[in-house]
């Protein structure tokens, strides 16, 4: 099969087309001929020698793809050979042939193709993870999204309206404050003409958010905890600027705030799989009947990763970036 290979990392050059061996299909495990795969930040920073996968996992990038069962491996009964599907990988998306955990593995949900399928998982189970349960996000309650017109953060806005809050988010451009608001956000601010400190206060009246989903770190988490309300919850996912930082954490206890985080590749297919139901039980059927819905930016060629990973690292993009594969 085909596949692309990262060597020994760096610039996004380092991505090459390569033949290589077809993955094999372990007890538990299934084979999907790759139509399509998503582009994620945990790619970037993979290729870069900064996300190395864990040593049970494929060292090729990639961590969601769509497309059909090809094979199925030893005790698996909930899939058969032609299945439509998309599936968090445990790395190896970037090529014709992947396999994954059968626990990780969803339905395309009806009425949506291959590239939005596979625009899904990643972003999908890290937004459940992170903002229903690790933030408890509850109807009526106002949640702030950084990076708002990211994958992850367009899908955090949906979900949140979903759930029946009130959503702001922060974006770069006027164009993105217009993306926003056509998603779902009820308010878009502009961090780079907007101290979205003082907007969300006039926003909530001096009240503040319930959450915040953050995927920005550095000077971004003083300013988060100035942001929530009492009893309010930081939920960190990234961190696009330093994890090390010099914060005044006395609203941390005046208000007695709840600082958390997570990742997502690091926990066991048991979890995973956990995760997995969840989505098919309560965002599935919002897919299906089409109140939620990935938005792709844009398709390159499985031969132009490289161009893919370039995009990644201008933060341009509104949405997802992908790879056609078939």
């Amino acid at each position: 099969m085909k596949y692309i290979d990262h060597g020994s990392g760096g610039s996004p050059d380092v991505l090459v087309l390569k033949d290589g061996p077809m993955p094999e299909v372990g007890a538990g495990e299934v084979l999907i001929k790759v139509a399509c795969a998503g582009v994620n930040r945990p790619d970037v920073l993979q290729r870069s020698g900064r996300y190395p996968p864990p040593a049970d996992a494929s060292p090729h990038i990639g961590l969601e793809v769509a497309g059909e069962i090809a094979a199925v491996g030893q005790g698996v009964d909930e899939w058969k050979k032609g299945d439509r599907v998309c599936a968090l990988t445990n790395g190896g998306g970037y090529a014709e042939f992947a396999t994954a955990p059968a626990g990780q593995v969803l339905p395309v949900p009806q009425g949506l193709g291959m590239a939005e399928a596979a625009a899904l998982p990643e972003n999908y189970f890290t937004v459940w993870a992170n903002l229903i349960e690790g933030g408890r996000l509850k109807k009526g309650e106002t949640a702030l999204i950084h990076g708002g017109t990211s994958g992850i953060g367009i899908t955090a806005i949906q979900m949140a309206k979903a759930w029946g809050a009130r959503v702001f988010c922060t974006v770069g451009t006027p164009e993105k404050v217009a993306a926003a608001r056509e998603v779902g956000a009820d308010a878009a601010i502009n961090y780079r003409s907007q101290d979205f400190v003082a907007e969300v206060s006039k926003l909530t009246e001096g009240r503040g958010v319930n959450m915040i989903l953050d995927m920005v770190g550095g000077s971004y988490i003083e300013r988060n905890l100035r942001c929530l309300a009492l009893e309010g919850r930081l939920v960190q996912i990234a961190f696009l600027q330093p994890s090390r930082v010099e914060a005044d954490w006395m609203p941390l206890m005046i208000k007695r705030l709840t600082f958390t985080g997570s990742t997502l590749r690091p926990r066991s297919s048991a979890e995973k799989a956990r995760l997995a139901g969840e989505l098919r039980t309560h965002i599935w059927p919002l897919l299906e009947q089409k109140k939620m819905k990935p938005v792709i930016y844009r398709e390159f060629p499985l031969a132009d990763a490289a161009g893919a990973h370039r995009l990644m690292e201008t933060s341009e993009h509104i949405g997802k970036i992908m790879l056609k594969v078939a």
